[in-house]
């Protein structure tokens, strides 16, 4: 293995979780009391950072705001990882949910593997799992779902026809992420493919915040029920007959707003530092 020309500090991947803060793991918190530098994305509850970041550490916002123009590339992402390597003992970059699941983490562990930077990865509750609970809908049910498939659809080259098809035939619970702008696409794709038009639909909006909002509908009744919604962003969709179980199972009501528990920030490619006030 080659060795370093210079030294490094070690970066650490940490899954926030979908919105709670409580929902972090013990050793993400750890993490975050000891980091240098926090590369944080947007949907990370603002509790987490005023509450677990210690007060001298540095906040900067890199992530994504879905299909706005004010969003950090990629690559300059990457370039603040090695750039505060090299600067600072501990780094840590924060996303929401897991850090695995629907994210950019592959090229960021290339870019640090590329620039021989120590790093970890701490798993998170990933969005499926966390909304999903937080709306009663237990995702492999017994009976219900023979397994669960974690699924986007944000433009129409993602999903070829024969996976529709396989998609509408299959028992498998279906979430699919970063899809609700499409949604009506998706329906119409399914219906297409012949999905059991009494098989329901579950839209999980900011999942296991304050703010959450659960709605669903058969796949016959979508456009009379769901058809002319604008849901908030993050939302989730759930697909199949464990939709079922949410009228019985449902533990956490509805929060009737639609205000956003996740702040749009200013994001900066030109390396902005955001600062954020703790309690």
């Amino acid at each position: 293995m080659q060795k370093r020309i210079e030294p490094f500090g070690k970066v650490v991947f940490i899954g926030a979780g979908p919105g709670d803060p409580e929902l972090i793991t013990v050793k993400a918190i750890k993490y975050l009391q000891k980091a240098d530098i926090i590369l944080t994305d947007r949907l990370v509850s603002r509790a987490i950072l005023e509450e677990y970041v210690h007060p001298g550490a540095e906040i900067i916002y890199v992530g994504k705001q879905c299909r706005k123009k004010q969003s950090t590339p990629q690559i300059s992402i990457n370039e603040l990882l090695v750039e505060k390597a090299k600067q600072f003992p501990l780094v840590v970059r924060l996303k929401g949910g897991d850090v695995s699941i629907f994210s950019n983490i592959l090229d960021e562990l290339e870019t640090l593997v590329e620039h021989h930077v120590d790093y970890e990865i701490i798993p998170g509750v990933t969005a499926a799992l966390g909304a999903a609970a937080y709306a009663g809908i237990p995702l492999t049910a017994r009976n219900y779902a023979n397994g669960v498939r974690f699924i986007t659809y944000y433009k129409a080259d993602v999903i070829n026809q024969h996976y529709w098809n396989e998609l509408a035939s299959t028992s498998d619970t279906l979430v699919f992420y970063m899809s609700s702008e499409t949604l009506p696409e998706v329906v119409k794709h399914l219906k297409d493919a012949g999905i059991d038009e009494e098989k329901e639909i579950a839209v999980i909006e900011q999942g296991t915040t304050p703010y959450q909002n659960v709605y669903t509908s058969t796949f016959n009744d979508y456009n009379r029920i769901l058809g002319t919604r604008q849901f908030v962003s993050p939302s989730i969709i759930i697909i199949g007959k464990v939709v079922q179980l949410h009228d019985e199972f449902i533990w956490m009501t509805n929060a009737g707003s639609t205000e956003s528990y996740f702040p749009e920030v200013n994001l900066s490619p030109e390396k902005e530092v955001n600062n954020v006030t703790r309690a």
